[in-house]
């Protein structure tokens, strides 16, 4: 059999090398107080940004906490540190007060470091640097190839972190993570102030520094995937019976809700609101060993939201003190549509024209809301007040100001006006007209 020759355009790219080993060497996981006070002092002393990371169980366990803190600075090396066995870090977050914390997706991370008593007063938050630095890939392994040259083993990404002891593969693949942050932040501003574009990462570092972990949902239950194909007020409230049942359940039993019954099974069991436990079990999502063997607690909630007066039930839509859906607009208020499509598509094209996302030049719900209900008198200054208050930075109103501005007058303007329908009063057999 003869092969066939390789095209010249075909030479494949040399693998890039992988990190396998972390320079310093795999640390002890420090796990009690004396351990955690020399890593107080280590880090303390050192220089420079510091990196941190977390690592979660959320598909494992119930709730956000971490289950391991890995952080890295310069004359310190890297840590890793226990929060089960020390779930007051508040020591070491102290002792990081004024220095820059490197993370990688910040928002993620940053609630569950708060919980442990660490709050950066400054970061640099590389995933969100990449975004506007328009890097078409921003997870921390396509970053760091990126512009780091380097491949990083993401094979123990989403194991179960609350594992006592944690296998050594996994700490290897932890202490890395922290070992390239600070590297990448270096890359990072380098090519951000190439691109005129430090200035704004140093506002949305800021803002995400000073904002404080979001408050939990008014109706968490709302969150269920899936739910638009639930129609009913009744079937609502079997969803929130099941909801609650489940994270009931789950909190009790410090395990990740959807272990024990799916999202799937909740819909699938508002949609039939089987009146029989056994009904119930024939249902799809009930069939596995943990769903059966909760049954009774199941078919409890079933009952109950079948059972609520009419003046209990669930709105069909969530409490919201902001404007409609976007596709609704064009029936409430067509103008407003039409302010919408016009601004949205000039900040569509200023996102192109500086290469970012565009979610990043302007919040989607700030804009919508300054749309659905714009300033008066509308002008430049009062559409920038506007947006400011909805937690604009200044880097993101210097530049879409004027042109939302424009679109919003110019949609005004150019906006259909109805013609009203002139009445034509009803003629006699002679041609006047009858007198009433």
């Amino acid at each position: 059999m003869t092969s066939t020759p390789t095209e010249p355009d075909q030479v494949e790219e040399p693998e890039l090398p992988l990190l396998s080993a972390p320079s310093d060497g795999l640390p002890p996981v420090v796990a009690d107080e004396a351990a955690l006070a020399q890593v107080v002092a280590a880090f303390a002393a050192g220089t420079g940004p510091v990196a941190v990371d977390a690592e979660r169980a959320s598909g494992y366990r119930y709730g956000q906490r971490a289950f391991l803190v890995q952080l890295r600075r310069e004359g310190a090396g890297t840590a890793l540190i226990d929060p089960a066995a020390l779930p007051d870090l508040s020591a070491l977050g102290e002792a990081l007060t004024g220095v820059e914390w490197v993370l990688h997706a910040a928002n993620q991370d940053l609630p569950c470091l708060v919980d442990l008593g660490m709050r950066p007063t400054t970061l640099f938050d590389t995933e969100l640097g990449s975004r506007l630095a328009g890097l078409p890939r921003v997870g921390l392994g396509a970053v760091v190839e990126e512009l780091l040259g380097l491949r990083l083993a993401k094979e123990h990404s989403a194991v179960d972190w609350s594992t006592r002891p944690l296998p050594a593969p996994w700490l290897n693949y932890a202490a890395l993570d922290v070992e390239v942050l600070v590297p990448l932040r270096e890359a990072l501003a380098a090519r951000l102030a190439a691109q005129g574009k430090l200035e704004w990462a140093r506002q949305e570092f800021a803002h995400v520094a000073a904002t404080p972990p979001p408050a939990p949902p008014a109706e968490p239950w709302r969150r269920v995937s899936g739910l638009h194909a639930v129609r009913s007020r009744r079937q609502l409230a079997v969803v929130r019976e099941l909801w609650l049942a489940r994270d009931g359940e789950a909190r009790e039993k410090d395990t990740s809700p959807g272990r024990l019954l799916p999202d799937s099974a909740i819909v699938a069991a508002a949609r039939a609101v089987p009146r029989t436990a056994q009904a119930l079990a024939s249902t799809p999502g009930f069939t596995g060993r943990a769903s059966r063997s909760r049954l009774p607690l199941w078919f409890d909630a079933v009952a109950r939201g079948s059972a609520l007066p009419e003046a209990d039930l669930p709105a069909h839509t969530p409490r919201s003190d902001g404007p409609p859906p976007p596709r609704a607009w064009a029936a409430k208020d067509p103008l407003a549509a039409a302010r919408l499509t016009a601004a949205r598509a000039v900040v569509t094209a200023l996102a192109g024209e500086l290469d970012l996302p565009v979610e990043n030049l302007l919040q989607p719900d700030a804009l919508r809301r300054v749309v659905w209900s714009p300033p008066a008198p509308l002008d430049a200054a009062g559409v920038r007040a506007a947006l400011a208050a909805r937690g604009a930075r200044d880097w993101q109103l210097d530049l879409v100001v004027e042109p939302v501005t424009r679109a919003l007058v110019e949609a005004r303007v150019e906006a259909p006006v109805e013609t009203p329908v002139e009445t034509v009063p009803p003629q006699g057999p002679g041609g006047g007209t009858t007198a009433g």
